[in-house]
């Protein structure tokens, strides 16, 4: 009998069939993801600045992570894992949904893109690696302090975590869940507004696990310039850390 990859983790596994239900069109950009898919550029940038300041990195360089291991936790279909892997790293992604898993590998396949995809949450990941990220997951997992440690324990000494996660305000509630879900824009379901974390509560929680926040930054979303990193951090944020000391 095949074991079953939410026993004895932080995986929620009604969350993981969720998920997984959204695999076949993962990367239509038109698709069940669409809203992941206007998300990525920003979020990629704001990835790429804090591992230019964290490193030293020549902002030019077109694969400053060369050399260096990434992991990608709740990777989806590989919508970051992807990127990373052409910024030159060696790129872990893990997932719930085997059926995320299996459109990723196939995915990566067709773009000749070696990456190490896994079924299961933190608890897949071996070894420490120098980027660590975390992207719209946080929110969805069955034990959350339990998820940061893991995360904690995976990273390298002079390595990155990187987080994002919609704030828990009467704005993420109104825009993710009774505008994007009522209108179909994100498949209903796939938001509980009280698992959500403000800043607060998050950079409080990963001190705990014995990491620093460095940053914290909003991702915000208006007329005519769509998503765009901000001060603002009402309607969603990202965070970056790094081990405490």
């Amino acid at each position: 009998m095949a074991s079953d990859p939410t026993s004895g983790t932080t995986i929620d596994p009604n969350e993981a069939a969720h998920f997984g239900a959204m695999a076949a069109d993962w990367w239509d950009p038109q698709g069940s993801s669409a809203m992941l898919h206007r998300l990525n550029p920003v979020r990629l940038a704001y990835i790429r600045d804090r591992l230019d300041q964290h490193w030293s990195l020549d902002e030019c360089d077109i694969r400053p992570l060369k050399g260096r291991r990434a992991a990608d936790v709740g990777c989806g279909a590989g919508l970051l894992a992807e990127p990373l892997a052409r910024l030159g790293a060696e790129v872990t992604g893990v997932d719930p949904a085997p059926e995320n898993i299996a459109v990723a590998r196939a995915h990566a396949l067709g773009q000749g893109l070696p990456i190490d995809y896994r079924v299961g949450s933190v608890e897949a990941l071996s070894g420490r690696f120098d980027l660590i990220t975390s992207l719209e997951v946080v929110e969805h997992v069955a034990d959350v302090r339990r998820y940061l440690q893991g995360l904690a324990d995976a990273l390298a000494d002079d390595g990155l975590l990187i987080l994002s996660t919609p704030n828990r305000t009467g704005l993420s509630r109104f825009m993710l869940i009774t505008a994007a879900e009522g209108t179909g824009q994100i498949p209903r379901g796939t938001h509980d507004w009280d698992k959500f974390l403000t800043p607060e509560e998050l950079t409080a929680m990963l001190r705990d696990v014995g990491l620093d926040p460095i940053d914290c930054t909003g991702l915000s979303w208006g007329p005519g310039r769509g998503f765009h990193l901000s001060e603002n951090k009402a309607l969603n944020y990202l965070v970056t850390a790094r081990r405490a000391g």
